[in-house]
């Protein structure tokens, strides 16, 4: 059973305790500011979405205060933009019909702290034990945001704190500040995500003080997922209309875990041989001049 403290910053959309909703969720998400959650895990909102047997958890680590403003948003403090972000998030659970949604409500600047970070870890540790989802929706690590990475490596360290027996099937880092195209396509995830259209838009136009206030996120989110499905492959027709490309984070969690530095340098290794190997092809000779 979650803790009391849990309680108080979940939001549950059908009413039922938050201990039900956490022992529901088949599909969780865990992002670092209010919005995250609709852009990279759609695929599991979407494979939830009016399905009995599917639930969609999501967790919010922070309150997004610090972000870029303009029009009618230029001058809301960041207290009231806490708020704000709050409340679009909790319309977004509300929307998309989640489980449950968790706000830690956390700066940016707290979880770079010692002792907030392990509170963090903590946290996020009792959420995917209640839960015992079946796949975990997380930032990737090549993300060039530094607060989706710190809120990834405590999902990290969270996971590997659980054992074996209790941690999800699958563990996949998604794109949001840097897609993940460069990734060899053997080593994608492809998470398709053209069902609900409507829902899709949606979920990420209610987050009016992000998009009124100056980031056109409505147009380069759903145009990133249909250029992935497009640009997939060049010589087949589209199989699919849009879909969001994932990192798998699975041999993070091994009986011998790689280290995130290991798993990057393995992927980017990969994607330095296709280029070289294939200008190397084009030029038709083993040696580039």
């Amino acid at each position: 059973m979650p803790s009391a403290s849990l309680d108080g910053l979940t939001h549950v959309p059908d009413g039922v305790p938050v201990s039900d909703a956490f022992k529901r969720t088949t599909h969780l998400a865990i992002g670092a500011h209010p919005d995250d959650l609709e852009i990279f895990a759609y695929h599991g909102i979407a494979c939830c979405f009016e399905d009995a047997d599917r639930w969609f958890g999501g967790v919010t680590v922070t309150d997004g205060a610090g972000c870029a403003r303009g029009g009618p948003f230029a001058s809301v403090s960041d207290r009231d933009m806490k708020e704000i972000r709050y409340r679009e998030q909790i319309s977004a659970a509300d929307i998309g019909r989640y489980s449950f949604q968790c706000q830690f409500g956390y700066s940016s600047a707290e979880i770079g702290e010692a002792i907030t970070y392990a509170r963090l870890v903590s946290k996020l540790r009792e959420i995917v034990e209640s839960c015992r989802p079946e796949v975990i929706y997380l930032h990737n690590p090549a993300d060039k945001h530094p607060t989706h990475l710190r809120v990834l490596t405590a999902c990290i360290d969270a996971v590997r704190a659980i054992s074996p027996e209790n941690r999800p099937g699958a563990v996949w880092g998604c794109e949001v500040w840097r897609d993940l195209d460069w990734l060899r396509d053997s080593d994608k995830v492809i998470l398709p995500t053209d069902a609900y259209p409507d829902l899709a838009r949606g979920l990420i136009e209610v987050f009016a003080s992000q998009i009124a206030g100056g980031k056109g996120y409505v147009d380069a989110v759903l145009g990133r997922r249909r250029a992935n499905a497009t640009f997939f492959a060049s010589h087949e027709v589209d199989g699919i209309r849009s879909c969001c490309y994932a990192m798998d984070l699975g041999p993070l969690f091994g009986d011998d875990p790689m280290s995130i530095e290991a798993l990057l340098k393995g992927h980017s290794d990969h994607f330095a041989s296709d280029l070289v190997g294939a200008i190397r092809g084009a030029a038709g000779r083993g040696m580039i001049p």
